[in-house]
């Protein structure tokens, strides 16, 4: 590529953005609430963990990972 080529991809490349930027700002959908907006805050975690259920958490329930062979596995 010549130097007058790079220079003219650069031009339109620079002329489209600021004409973008023109356009995006004149959009009324994209601008900002003047009022500003009122955004739910966070509650606050609590540090405190619940003792789980004895009856799902307990020594003879099934151990999900201990691998099950049903036949004469190989």
């Amino acid at each position: 590529m010549k130097k007058a080529d790079i220079a003219m991809i650069i031009l339109v490349a620079t002329l489209s953005v600021m004409i973008a930027f023109v356009i995006g700002n004149r959009l009324s959908f994209l601008a900002p609430p003047e009022d500003g907006v009122e955004v739910r805050t966070v509650e606050e975690i609590s540090p405190d963990i619940a003792s789980p259920d004895e009856t799902i958490f307990n020594a003879e329930a099934i151990n999900p990972t201990v691998q099950t062979v049903i036949g004469s596995g190989s």
